[in-house]
């Protein structure tokens, strides 16, 4: 039984295996096959966070896979009437696989050391590795191959931005981070990425025109995460000289794209003008989540290994 709690828990054999899961059934989903290799697989979804693109496609996946899924809401009391122990031992008796959208990655970690089925993050404030398996996945269908490539990620060193530094460094792409000083990737995250993925290596600006030099593509997120909402307008004067516009992309190569996790907000972390325009693949992104997820699937409960 294996989980994905974070993208450290993958091998870069793993993550490539998962991908040509994805690639072949995305190629038989576009002719109009969906092949049902979770007949009867039960899933079951606890998201302490709202969520459109996660919720809706890893509901959608599990349907296309011949599985069925539950959304289980505060009716059933998850971190509240019992103990997180005493809740995954009895929920992970009725389902195959538990998806999490939590706040804190405690909460998924110790989840997933109670349950007897596997355990999926779908988001933490730590982690979100199911974003940066579709993010690396639509790079690879755009460009073919992660060598000699460069991610560059603008804005705060936030859950997505750890799950791709440890993602690229798997998949032997270059990640460089521009951050305004003191929102760079944590040191302690820094020390673990050394520690658990040999050669490992981020490169670290504060520079964005001299951070886009070189990138395949330009990646952002909004300033402020959800729960950091009280930090909106103190954020907005940090960030303001870290938007990506029409400027900021002009010293990026022609062939760079742009990418963004979604939901964007237009005029704070990006420019309508950048996230509308033709180099523009969020909308890719966002339909790569449900093609990744049932890659992931069909790996993590066995289908095909």
């Amino acid at each position: 039984m294996r989980n994905l709690l974070t993208l450290f828990d993958l091998s870069p054999e793993e993550i490539q295996r998962i991908f040509a899961i994805t690639e072949d059934l995305k190629t038989k989903f576009a002719s109009g096959l969906r092949e049902p290799l979770l007949p009867g697989r039960v899933m079951g979804l606890l998201f302490e966070k709202p969520s459109l693109r996660t919720r809706v496609s890893f509901q959608a996946g599990m349907v296309h896979l011949g599985g069925s899924s539950m959304f289980l809401g505060d009716d059933t009391g998850f971190g509240k009437r019992e103990s997180i122990a005493d809740f995954a031992q009895v929920l992970s008796q009725y389902v195959d696989v538990i998806c999490v959208r939590a706040f804190k990655q405690q909460v998924v970690d110790e989840l997933a050391h109670y349950a007897s089925c596997s355990v999926i993050n779908c988001l933490t404030d730590e982690a979100h590795p199911c974003q940066a398996l579709a993010d690396l996945y639509t790079l690879r269908e755009l460009f073919g191959t992660f060598e000699g490539r460069t991610l560059v990620y603008v804005g705060d060193g936030n859950n997505v931005a750890r799950s791709l530094a440890v993602g690229c460094n798997k998949v032997g792409m270059k990640l460089v981070m521009v951050s305004p000083p003191g929102y760079e990737l944590d040191e302690e995250f820094l020390d673990r990425l050394k520690r658990e993925v040999p050669g490992a290596e981020v490169t670290l600006t504060n520079d964005p025109a001299e951070g886009v030099r070189d990138a395949t593509a330009v990646y952002t997120d909004v300033w402020a995460s959800m729960g950091q909402e009280s930090q909106q307008q103190e954020r907005r004067k940090i960030f303001a000289d870290y938007q990506v516009n029409a400027e900021l992309m002009s010293h990026a190569p022609d062939d760079a794209v742009f990418m963004h996790c979604l939901p964007a907000h237009r005029g704070d972390e990006v420019t309508g003008e950048v996230l509308d325009s033709p180099r523009s693949v969020v909308i890719r992104q966002a339909g790569n989540r449900l093609h990744v997820q049932k890659g992931l699937l069909a790996w993590l409960l066995g289908a095909m290994t």
